[in-house]
């Protein structure tokens, strides 16, 4: 199976997903977005972490919006290349890293965020500890997820057309999930939300919001695909202050 950043690597698959994320109606936009923004709060002069930041989009409006500095880590050799100029152009810095292997400074940060980019990492427990780690007194903790409804089980995913139906199974079976997505391959990590909050309170953080992104109408102006987002949470969203 392929690895998140590998499975970005694939030309296919990065083109798909370029693709689908200028559509205006996409889930991530649409649904995971707004909420993301809400908990992030003010973030003005913020020392931010972005850990999985991808293309640099996000980055780059952070810093526009006035956050003090903005780091990046991506291991995606696609996702780095896209993201280089953008970012050195806005004063953020990269760093062509895995979430896993990146060496994280000790209370650096005054917030770390990252957008669906955890599930495909798979010693969470590590993770957590590194964001208390690099985080400054009372820093806080912001990241997305696709939910564990979605993560449980992906056979109906298989096929063509537009999803019709969702299977939930073997939920608390966690671990590897070799995934058929976007025209390829690969490895997700499925968590329950018990999972991902108690994570968090061993690592020594105080969980402070824990949402699941609804449809909003301002949104999603076509009504059929606001009934179909209706049906079933695609994302969680969580956020954390780390406790001294």
């Amino acid at each position: 199976m392929t690895s998140g950043p590998d499975f970005y690597d694939e030309a296919q698959v990065f083109d798909t997903y370029m693709q689908r994320r200028q559509r205006p109606d996409n889930p991530n936009d649409t649904l995971e977005y707004p909420v993301f923004m809400e908990l992030l709060g003010d973030f003005r002069d913020r020392t931010i972490l972005d850990l999985g930041c991808g293309d640099g989009r996000f980055g780059v409006e952070l810093i526009a919006r006035g956050c003090g500095t903005y780091t990046g880590v991506e291991a995606s050799k696609r996702m780095v290349s896209a993201a280089q100029e953008p970012l050195a152009s806005a004063g953020g810095v990269l760093h062509h890293a895995s979430i896993e292997t990146w060496t994280y400074p000790q209370t650096k940060f005054d917030l770390v965020v990252s957008r669906l980019a955890l599930h495909y990492v798979e010693n969470i427990t590590q993770i957590f500890g590194w964001v208390h780690h690099t985080l400054k007194s009372g820093g806080r903790f912001v990241f997305s997820v696709e939910h564990p409804v979605i993560t449980s089980d992906n056979s109906a995913a298989v096929g063509s057309g537009v999803r019709q139906n969702w299977i939930v199974d073997d939920y608390f079976v966690t671990g590897r999930r070799d995934v058929q997505w976007m025209g390829s391959q690969v490895t997700k990590y499925h968590r329950t939300i018990e999972n991902y909050f108690t994570g968090l309170q061993r690592a020594n953080f105080t969980v402070e919001q824990l949402r699941e992104p609804q449809p909003q109408r301002e949104f999603i102006q076509d009504e059929q695909l606001y009934n179909r987002r209706l049906r079933i949470p695609l994302f969680l969203v969580v956020a954390a202050r780390r406790n001294d």
